[in-house]
């Protein structure tokens, strides 16, 4: 996991890195896996090059900051050195919501497009690295749609937003025009959310993707959000979930994945008490033996991969450990 001080120092450095990222971001589709079945993609590893940082890694395999940094604990964000395997966490759970339109997992900083089924055609899912609120600037949870698109749009900023740039010293004029250069991005989509105006739309500084660190928006990298603006229509479903602690199933193996929690759920850590209660709910139907002494160093590293710890077989499940 990463030090959540350091991690907060690192932000500062981020936007004068932007010109870093010089790759394309990667959206990733994949086939629908059948109910039965949570498991999508596959994690890899790759050396990184002498000039590359983990987010130019990131950015070439259609991750975010948190994804590769999680995935790889003891490496140098900024300076990985030549030749060091990176891990690249590709494969990942489903969330546990309704297969269908948009869902958004926030500790996952991870957007899951199910676009309607073609006739003829397998069911796909496309996945999306997104940054989301930050402390105080929440993303709201639950249900919405897609209410409006525009491209190149202009952007009113909030006062709210207009005194925190002026407070960093980074002043915004009352309108910015639309264009590649506005800080939403040139695409974005409004959700039918009450009481503020969130938005999916893109970005002038890709760095910053995979964080918590918008005012309630989602934000994808150029690329992504062209991609998906092209695909989703007004009307489509958005479920918007917290889940930090995922369980499904692969080739009748119990897999779970464990991500760091978000900035506001950080002050009251989770315990053996969750490990427990997530596993207890993934083996309702079937008490499985769980592999305990792996599942808790899973939880406790957090990374963000998908990891086995009991098959499909039905047995006595082994006592969990004391808390």
């Amino acid at each position: 996991m990463v030090d959540r001080a350091v991690h907060s120092g690192m932000r500062s450095f981020i936007p004068a890195l932007a010109f870093l990222l010089t790759a394309s971001a990667t959206a990733d589709e994949f086939p629908l896996p059948p109910p039965e079945s949570d498991v999508i993609g596959e994690t890899i590893t790759t050396p990184a090059d002498a000039q590359d940082t983990l987010l130019d890694v990131a950015r070439r395999y259609g991750l975010g900051y948190e994804e590769i940094t999680n995935a790889n604990p003891g490496i140098d964000p900024w300076l990985p050195g030549a030749g060091t395997p990176v891990v690249v966490p590709k494969q990942r759970l489903l969330p546990r919501a309704p297969r269908a339109g948009i869902v958004i997992n926030l500790p996952e900083h991870r957007l899951y497009w199910f676009p309607p089924a073609v006739a003829g055609k397998p069911p796909v899912v496309w996945t999306f690295p997104v940054s989301i609120g930050k402390m105080d600037w929440n993303t709201p949870l639950g249900r919405t749609t897609i209410v409006s698109k525009a491209k190149d749009a202009p952007w009113i900023p909030p006062k709210s937003v207009r005194e925190e740039h002026e407070k960093r010293g980074e002043p915004l004029p009352p309108i910015v025009p639309g264009g590649p250069d506005n800080p939403m991005g040139r695409y974005k989509m409004a959700l039918g959310i009450p009481g503020g105006a969130y938005l999916i739309h893109g970005t002038n500084r890709p760095a910053g993707i995979g964080m918590q660190v918008t005012h309630g928006c989602m934000r994808l990298y150029p690329e992504d959000i062209e991609a998906l603006y092209g695909m989703v229509p007004i009307g489509t479903p958005v479920t918007i979930v917290n889940q930090p602690y995922k369980w499904g199933w692969h080739q009748g193996e119990l897999l779970i994945e464990v991500h760091p929690a978000l900035q506001e759920d950080a002050v009251a850590p989770s315990t053996l008490t969750d490990l427990t209660r997530l596993i207890v709910e993934a083996t309702a139907a079937s008490p499985l033996a769980i592999d305990w002494i792996g599942a808790e160093r899973i939880w406790r590293e957090a990374r963000g991969i998908p990891m086995p710890v009991a098959a499909q077989t039905p047995q006595t499940a082994a006592l969990p450990p004391a808390d």
